[in-house]
């Protein structure tokens, strides 16, 4: 047989190949040519809107998630990094000193001080601002020039010397040239400020007497310049001694002083050394408090007590070859305080995201509810044709990817770049949590009613809500039994949670109570002439299908929007008027004058200030915090002495709510000045009371005897007396007393301006201070301490300034915030709830209004009916919310310290007000009430006319 190409056989073989192939081809063509399309793609197809919406929901769930955490880690950090930054510069850094030695000098504490940092740094963020380092004596040495000023024409001026590397920097040379090396045997070269030499007398060039060391050689400096600081507040300058000035110095039995510091050079440390005066080499290393982080507290304490007295303080000294190199850090106990009042913040402000989170997830389940009611006969056909469950489900699944997740990671993105902060990890785990429920939500739905086809739901939901009320119970109780935010103590999720909880066990109550309640309305509108009224009432009463089981999913969402935000209303209400009266009573009333004890308040001011507007009551004072108390037993005890006008004084402490008494009761007794008078005293005295009469001794050796007239734990004078107090009627003290009393303070309530009794005190009551008093006068004007164009020591306290300090916290703010920002996200997750509601109910109560138009129904009539059939639910949503919510605050109210939010210790407790709780409620009922007319305006027409014309063509 012949093999050639183009012999029979092999032509008839190809024939035959070709013919098997060509068939081959064109089945596989037919069968390509009828593949069924993606389900995926053709039902977002089927539906685009549908598809759209879910995105977004999703998109802005998720993107709320996400936000959450970010704004809460935001205002701690902003919380934590204020209250350090108030501590001040030496109490945020580290200070390390060692005792100076003879080999030092500036490039030696240079080397030092670039080990520290390189160390240090490794570990804690340093800012560069504030960085110290050198020398200096750690007291002051005489200057014992006879031309020098002395303090009573007896004690010299002190001297403190400094090596300060930068100095030059920092000063501006103004006379003269800068120091240099000491030369052996030689005076110690010095600069002063210009106008300290001139307060003290320091002429250019002057040999100072420094006094003698211990082998009574003498020791003298030079001076040999004069400089100006360039900005006294710099907080370079801190810590460092009295550079800029002769500072004031007052010291026991009137050894007072004037004082000022010298600088030195660094190669003149080795001649400091030899002087026998104590002096410390010292680097501050101060910590950058824009670097601090809420979540890294304890971290930084660590590290912190480590360098103080750990492995690391230890690595210190022998790196720098100083045994003796000590640090010290005041950082680590402010940062405790500050986790304290982050703990204490943090399940208050967690209250509102909580209600947020409770309505998002019911809004998410009534979205799927009405996707499932949209396409409940799709899916049952699904199965009918053989479809499995688990098939099934992976579809619906896989619809939920495409449209949620690129949603999710928009939404969590976008979360993350506009809320910049370091942590990240808990707003990925709850943009997570939000996306997993988006995507679920759908599919649990359908397998949910799968579930109810085969076996009844009824006794499910009884467990389910049964399981819900002991969890609830069982968090209220916890939440009384320990409270939430206590010091130092992390908050339980389930405590923070507790109004959400309450909120919902609440809402599946009033789910079983309110179809019957409205059933029975519409029962009683029906014996009535009208049939609007009726209708609605009855559809309210049952879901789309006709069955006495409205859906719990609306009601629920409105009434956790309601109760959440009406209990943080109540909180934030709380806060503000437990800070007004803390204000009141730190400032001794709305407004109170304290002078200094060189001045007396004249009684043309005390007339003035009682005329001015707003004033209700006032009262001048004499506190004398320097009396005796001598009890019936000859008992002696340090006491504080109030004689004040009784009745004013009463109406000051009925307001202020301490120490409130009758006035009538301080009214004196005619009689000498034996006769007792009548005194409020301290309850820490009364067992002295007990045995015998008592004298009250004022410091110039006068008594008064006095009587019981009442008990009182504190007055407005002292508020926080700390000392034992003895308050007496003006009056009768002037008569028995042979001293004049001393006007020293003066307290008023009313609506007062503060600046014009500042004014009026300016003008009127005023003492020019002598002598010693002057001089400390002068000290503190010069230190900045005098305020409001005020002599130091004179103070003008308001409580409306006193509030506005105490509210100026970012930690209070971010609470306060955060709140009303989540109030702000659940009541639009509630209007939502009622959108999709009405949206679900759509078709049927359209097809109804459709058929009661043929029969004459007017379209104001319909309006009336679709707001008859909603808002029942609205209102009892809005009824049922504040009443729980008024629950909450009664149960929980006791276990939450308010003081952190306060600004001050406080002992008030949350307690039911109806204002906080009207205010959201009736906000919250209005606003479901325009949403639903509107709804009714816009769509429902247009709806009732398609149906019409459908029934038409029909």
């Amino acid at each position: 047989m012949t093999t050639k190409a183009d012999t029979p056989v092999s032509a008839h073989r190809n024939q035959r190949n070709h013919h098997r192939n060509h068939h081959r081809n064109d089945r596989r063509n037919h069968r390509d040519d009828h593949r069924p399309a993606r389900w995926v793609r053709t039902r977002l197809g089927a539906n685009p809107l549908a598809a759209l919406l879910m995105a977004a929901l999703a998109f802005v769930t998720i993107f709320l998630a996400a936000a959450f955490p970010r704004l809460a880690d935001r205002g701690a950090d902003a919380a934590l990094r204020d209250f350090v930054s108030q501590r001040g510069l030496t109490a945020t850094s580290l200070q390390t000193t060692s005792r100076l030695r003879p080999e030092d000098a500036g490039p030696v504490l240079d080397t030092v001080q670039k080990v520290l940092l390189e160390r240090v740094g490794a570990k804690l963020p340093l800012a560069v601002a504030g960085q110290a380092h050198g020398a200096r004596s750690t007291g002051y040495g005489p200057m014992n020039n006879p031309n020098y000023t002395r303090v009573g024409d007896r004690n010299p001026p002190g001297l403190s010397l400094v090596y300060l590397q930068g100095l030059a920097d920092r000063v501006t040379l103004v006379e003269g040239a800068w120091p240099g090396a000491a030369d052996p045997g030689a005076p110690l070269p010095i600069v002063v400020s210009r106008q300290a030499a001139e307060a003290i007398g320091i002429k250019l060039g002057d040999h100072v007497d420094n006094g003698a060391d211990v082998t009574g050689k003498p020791l003298v400096s030079v001076v040999t310049g004069f400089y100006r600081v360039n900005d006294p507040r710099d907080p370079y300058w801190e810590d460092i001694g009295c550079p800029d000035r002769a500072c004031f110095q007052a010291g026991n039995n009137g050894n007072d002083f004037l004082k000022t510091t010298g600088f030195l050079d660094g190669g003149s440390l080795r001649t400091l050394a030899t002087w026998g005066w104590t002096v410390d080499d010292f680097w501050r290393l101060p910590v950058d408090v824009a670097a601090l982080r809420a979540d890294q507290l304890d971290r930084t304490r660590s590290t912190l007590n480590s360098f103080v007295s750990g492995p690391d303080a230890a690595l210190l000294g022998r790196v720098t070859g100083r045994a003796d190199l000590h640090t010290s850090a005041l950082l680590s106990s402010i940062l405790t305080s500050a986790d304290t009042r982050l703990q204490a913040a943090r399940p208050l402000s967690g209250i509102g995201p909580a209600g947020v989170a409770g309505v998002a997830a019911v809004v998410l389940f009534l979205a799927a509810a009405l996707t499932t009611d949209r396409r409940i006969a799709e899916i049952r056909l699904l199965r009918a044709r053989g479809g499995s469950l688990l098939g099934v489900l992976r579809r619906l699944l896989g619809e939920g990817l495409v449209t949620v997740l690129p949603a999710a990671v928009l939404a969590t993105a976008l979360a993350l770049v506009l809320l910049p902060t370091p942590r990240w990890g808990d707003a990925v785990l709850a943009a997570l949590a939000a996306t997993l429920l988006a995507l679920l939500a759908f599919p649990a739905r359908a397998a949910l009613l799968w579930s109810r086809e085969r076996a009844g739901g009824g006794r499910r939901r009884l467990v389910g809500e049964l399981v819900v009320l002991a969890v609830t119970v069982a968090a209220v109780v916890e939440v009384r039994r320990r409270g939430v935010g206590q010091a130092g103590a992390a908050p339980d999720p389930l405590l923070v949670a507790a109004p959400l909880l309450l909120a919902v066990t609440g809402g599946l109550l009033l789910a079983r109570i309110e179809p019957l309640v409205v059933g029975r309305l519409a029962a009683l509108a029906g014996r009535g002439r009208g049939l609007v009224a009726f209708l609605g009432l009855a559809r309210a009463a049952r879901d789309s299908s006709g069955r006495r089981s409205p859906s719990v999913l609306p009601l629920l969402a409105l009434l956790i929007a309601v109760t959440t935000t009406g209990f943080g209303a109540t909180v934030l209400d709380t806060v503000e008027q437990s800070r007004t009266r803390a204000a009141q009573v730190m400032a001794g009333g709305d407004v109170s004058v304290t002078i200094p004890a060189y001045g007396k308040l004249s009684e043309e001011f005390t007339k003035a200030a009682g005329e001015l507007p707003g004033t209700r009551a006032a009262t001048a004072a004499w506190v004398e915090p320097k009396a005796t108390f001598i009890g019936g037993d000859q008992d002696y005890t340090r006491a504080s002495l109030v004689v004040v006008e009784p009745k004013a004084y009463a109406e000051i402490a009925r307001t202020l709510g301490i120490g409130e008494f009758d006035p009538a009761k301080l009214a004196g007794t005619p009689g000498g000045p034996d006769t007792p008078l009548p005194a409020l005293f301290s309850s820490d005295l009364v067992k002295r009371l007990s045995t015998g009469a008592a004298k009250v001794r004022t410091p110039n050796g006068n008594e008064l005897r006095t009587s019981v007239a009442g008990i009182v734990d504190a007055t407005p004078a002292l508020p926080d007396p700390g000392l034992p107090f003895v308050v007496v009627a003006a009056g009768p003290a002037a008569e028995r007393l042979p001293e004049k009393v001393q006007v020293n303070s003066w307290f008023a309530v009313g609506d007062l301006d503060p600046e014009q009794v500042r004014t009026t005190l300016r003008e009127k009551g005023l003492t020019q201070p002598t002598g010693l008093a002057k001089r400390l006068a002068d000290e503190a004007a010069a230190g900045g301490r005098g305020t409001h164009g005020l002599p130091a020591g004179y103070n003008v306290r308001s409580s409306r300034e006193t509030s506005a300090a105490l509210a100026d916290d970012p930690l209070q703010h971010a609470a306060g915030r955060l709140f009303w920002y989540a109030a702000a996200a659940g009541a639009g997750f509630a209007v939502l709830a009622v959108l999709l509601t009405l949206f679900r109910a759509a078709p049927e109560r359209t097809a109804v209004l459709a058929r009661l138009r043929t029969m004459g129904l007017r379209p104001r009539q319909g309006l009336a009916l679709i707001v008859a059939e909603a808002m029942p639910q609205a209102l009892a949503a809005a009824v049922g919310g504040g009443l729980v919510a008024t629950a909450a605050v009664g149960l929980l109210g006791s276990a939450f310290d308010i003081s952190t939010l306060v600004g001050a210790r406080v002992g008030d407790v949350l307690a039911p007000a109806l204002l906080p709780v009207l205010l959201p409620t009736a906000g919250l009922a209005l606003l479901v009430g325009l949403v639903v007319v509107l709804e009714t305006l816009i769509a429902g027409r247009r709806q009732i006319a398609t149906e019409l014309r459908a029934g038409e063509r029909q």
